[in-house]
């Protein structure tokens, strides 16, 4: 985490976005997404600047072979993930750290793309929007997320909040940059500033997707910067009730979530304390103290299909997490989705 971070862009499909996309293709970049995601069969498939090369029995990552990956623990990577569509990051090559120039205006004066950790996109994408969805995302400044989102196209209706009024109103500057000011009506995107932990209060049994991105500790940004660091003495407590507000929260994202619907819980922390734990203890009390049943979905194909891009961690029991990597140094991502039952 010390070396340089990589970014990857987000493509704005509301600013010209083919001829920003073969901007970037021609410095080298491809498509993470395209370049792995299936196709329906008779489909054209990725470009061919975007197909990988294919690994038949060597080497990937930590020494296993494509063959070991896809029969890990007990011989079963399940069927291809669900991936929310139309959402491309274009990302330079394992190895390459040149760096993206900073997004321009385009066409109708939005930006091109969004620069962020392309581990990011991965909620986004797991969170397997349909046409018609309701979702909510109960963590939402910056924004990037949120943007991966709408990239869809496909959402009926769009709540994005934060409990910061100062992250809210950055977050609002965001979408205006991205996103043609018709679209961000209250009836189709509503911006609001909430302390998530009561969104019970708002709205339950509704969204058909939820996104809960928690705060956490930042493990990059703590280790590189000075400025509101969360290891400062004076953040001491803040610090330490951190897993219990995640908690709190993704309890508040899964009432807020129909039967049936679907949540992912997210951090850019290493510690299991804020990943793991937190889900377990969710399980746990969803169940116990409010009826609800959920089930774990598996993300295991997830690292099969995005393992030429990012480094994940071996043997997670619960939830994914993309480790930072020299060749390959975006992360510290963990994300788990869970699917609400009753």
């Amino acid at each position: 985490m010390l070396c340089e971070q990589k970014y990857g862009a987000l493509l704005n499909n509301l600013s010209s976005p083919e001829a920003v996309e073969a901007e970037l293709r021609a410095q080298g970049c491809v498509d993470f997404v395209g370049c792995s995601a299936p196709v329906p069969e008779g489909a054209g498939g990725a470009p061919e600047q975007d197909r990988l090369p294919e690994v038949t029995g060597t080497s990937s990552q930590d020494g296993e072979t494509e063959r070991e990956i896809g029969s890990r623990a007990a011989g079963e990577v399940a069927a291809t993930p669900r991936l929310s569509p139309n959402i491309r990051c274009l990302v330079y090559p394992k190895g390459d750290i040149s760096r993206f120039k900073p997004a321009r205006p385009r066409a109708y004066g939005l930006l091109g793309y969004y620069l962020l950790d392309a581990a990011s996109v991965l909620p986004a994408l797991v969170l397997d929007v349909q046409e018609g969805h309701s979702v909510l995302d109960l963590c939402a400044a910056p924004g990037g997320k949120a943007l991966a989102l709408l990239q869809t196209g496909l959402l009926r209706f769009l709540c994005v909040n934060d409990v910061s009024s100062s992250r809210t109103a950055r977050l609002r500057a965001v979408l205006r940059s991205f996103v043609h000011k018709e679209l961000l009506t209250d009836d189709r995107v509503r911006i609001t500033s909430f302390d998530g932990r009561k969104w019970e209060e708002f709205e339950r049994n509704f969204f058909d997707r939820v996104l809960v991105d928690v705060p956490c500790t930042t493990d990059r940004h703590s280790l590189i910067e000075e400025e509101n660091n969360i290891f400062k003495r004076a953040r001491t407590k803040e610090r330490q009730r951190l897993p219990q507000v995640q908690l709190e929260l993704l309890l508040s994202g899964i009432q807020a979530a129909r039967p049936g619907g679907e949540v992912v819980y997210s951090t850019c922390s290493l510690s299991q304390l804020q990943n793991q734990y937190v889900v377990e203890q969710a399980l746990q009390q969803a169940r116990e103290e409010h009826g609800v049943a959920l089930e774990v979905v598996d993300l295991r194909p997830l690292t099969h299909l995005f393992r030429d891009t990012f480094h994940f961690a071996p043997d997670t029991h619960l939830g994914e997490l993309v480790l930072p990597h020299l060749s390959a140094n975006f992360g510290p991502i963990y994300l788990c989705k869970l699917r609400r039952l009753n």
